[in-house]
């Protein structure tokens, strides 16, 4: 596993519960040095005792505790170049949605090696969309519930997700898109936010 996941996981654990708890994640899953570095490759393992550990001590299931990491992304100061990355997609949520198709490679252009989900979305009537996300890494369909509903958010828009998971590591997500306007979106510039 690419160590940009797995310290976003770190992060994630540290920032919304707690050093202590990623200090006792961390020991009862093996970590090595107790923290992972961003650009190493860690086996597969390593993050999936991580992400067990995890949701034990915090007695939540590891898909709720993956679309939290997803909603994180979007959401914290610490992993702003994720939202300015897939901000890039579009002006109103309706073009960030058609945009997931090209996102893999715009990901690849910065981190070649970085496992990505492929996405296809196919359009159903006026509001509905029909995602699949395949992944060779295990739960990013979560993770992907999480980054489009803290998006819907961000851009001010009122959508309903649901999803359903195989065993080949493929996710199909529903997304009504009941009102691309509901909200005042967060703030946004593509030239970059005033230092």
């Amino acid at each position: 596993m690419h160590g940009l996941i797995n310290r976003s996981i770190e992060i994630f654990l540290k920032e919304r519960h707690g050093a202590e708890l990623w200090q006792a994640v961390a020991q009862e899953a093996q970590v090595p040095d107790g923290s992972f570095e961003a650009m190493l490759r860690y086996e597969d393992g390593v993050t999936a005792r991580v992400l067990a550990a995890a949701a034990s001590r915090l007695s939540r299931s590891e898909a709720e505790l993956l679309e939290d990491l997803g909603i994180f992304l979007v959401t914290s100061e610490r992993t702003r170049v994720v939202r300015r990355l897939l901000r890039y997609g579009g002006v109103s949520y309706r073009e960030f949605l058609y945009s997931l198709d090209d996102l893999r490679d715009r990901v690849w252009l910065a981190v070649p090696e970085l496992e990505m989900p492929r996405f296809e979305l196919q359009r159903e009537g006026e509001t509905g969309f029909h995602l699949i996300c395949e992944s060779p890494v295990p739960g990013m369909g979560h993770v992907t519930v999480g980054v489009l509903r803290a998006l819907a958010d961000d851009y001010g828009a009122l959508v309903l997700l649901d999803e359903s998971h195989g065993e080949d590591g493929r996710s199909d997500i529903t997304v009504h898109l009941l009102n691309s306007t509901h909200a005042a979106g967060r703030r946004f510039s593509l030239a970059g936010e005033p230092a």
